[in-house]
């Protein structure tokens, strides 16, 4: 079975300033801040338990309660999402041939809000988030159990992905895959 596997954030969505805006929001709260810069070098596409800790604290709770906080806020920045067009295009004719999943580190929720927002949770035959992977990329888990959900080899499959994280776990699985770099 051919199979087309798509990163979420940077990849199938520009979500730099929906994230940063929403963890902005989380942590001024309880008295932190973090810049735009340092956010986009450090932290975007990581998952919050490996930056949080190095610009907050290293209280459990309180992280869990950013998170959730981050979460919330999420929704009210989709505006500042950017849709990879070409790559949804591209999408939308392989799709005749292929089965589409989405793979990602992001939340079920915030996953489900962004595609919701842009009318593409039909373009996907299966979405697989942080919700439902153990670990976290560079492994390749996520891609793995997207290639045996549907019985496809690695040699049936093509992953998008954009970071380097997402592209390492993307040649461990053994599929092909290319790196997105433009939106526009």
């Amino acid at each position: 079975m051919k199979l087309i596997i798509v990163d979420l954030d940077g990849t199938l969505f520009d979500t730099k300033d929906v994230n940063y805006h929403a963890y902005k929001d989380a942590i001024t709260p309880y008295g932190y801040d973090i810049d735009y810069k340092y956010y986009c070098q450090f932290c975007n596409g990581r998952h919050y338990l490996e930056f949080l800790p190095q610009i907050t604290t290293n209280n459990k709770e309180i992280l869990t309660a950013m998170h959730k906080a981050k979460k919330n806020a999420y929704k009210n920045h989709l505006n500042k999402a950017i849709l990879n067009n070409r790559l949804v295009d591209i999408i939308r004719l392989m799709k005749l041939e292929y089965k589409t999943a989405v793979v990602t580190t992001a939340s079920r929720e915030n996953c489900s809000d962004i595609l919701s927002q842009f009318n593409l949770v039909g373009l996907f035959d299966l979405i697989l988030t942080h919700d439902d992977i153990a670990k976290s990329k560079p492994d390749p888990e996520g891609f793995l159990k997207a290639m045996q959900y549907f019985g496809s080899a690695p040699s049936e499959t093509i992953i998008f992905e954009d970071s380097d994280v997402g592209l390492e776990a993307a040649e461990r699985s053994g599929a092909f895959y290319y790196r997105t770099y433009r939106f526009s």
